[in-house]
């Protein structure tokens, strides 16, 4: 248990209700990167065969294709274990909850103009991009909800 904030280094002691749910559902969103990873190594026909499930016919075969589904599923496993992370002590990690809730607010954004650029299918634009807007938004407003003793992301050692 930490003296400043009166929880122990799990988040178990003291918490309220928001860090509750801001701790579900980093580990929530963490989890559903994680599930990436198989996605780095599977081989082109198992992608093409959920591209043609999903109604966007067949996954071209170009070098570039597999490499930025590759990089994009790799980004999303080591975004999950961020989330992971920065799930375990919430105050510490104050500072980089914003950063990833303003992050993840612009890159819904981003990915709903992206989406609707290259022409994906409706539903998937309308999915992808307001709920990352969604998610870094609740990011953002419960990692600020937190204790006013919270407030400092960095414990200073020369105050105690």
């Amino acid at each position: 248990m930490t003296a400043k904030t009166g929880r122990d280094v799990q988040g178990a002691v003291g918490m309220t209700r928001q860090d509750r749910l801001l701790k579900a559902l980093l580990r929530v969103i963490g989890t559903a990167g994680l599930l990436a990873i198989p996605f780095v190594m599977v081989p082109h026909s198992w992608m093409d065969a959920i591209h043609r499930e999903l109604g966007m016919g067949s996954l071209p075969d170009a070098p570039v294709v597999g490499y930025l589904a590759r990089s994009a599923s790799s980004f999303y496993a080591i975004l999950g274990g961020l989330l992971w992370t920065v799930s375990f002590d919430l105050p510490r990690h104050r500072l980089v909850l914003g950063y990833i809730g303003v992050a993840v607010i612009l890159f819904g954004l981003a990915m709903l103009a992206v989406d609707f650029a290259q022409g994906m299918p409706i539903w998937w634009s309308l999915a992808e991009g307001p709920a990352n807007v969604a998610f870094g938004a609740a990011f953002l407003w419960l990692s600020w909800r937190m204790d006013e003793s919270d407030r400092s992301p960095i414990s200073n050692a020369d105050d105690q």
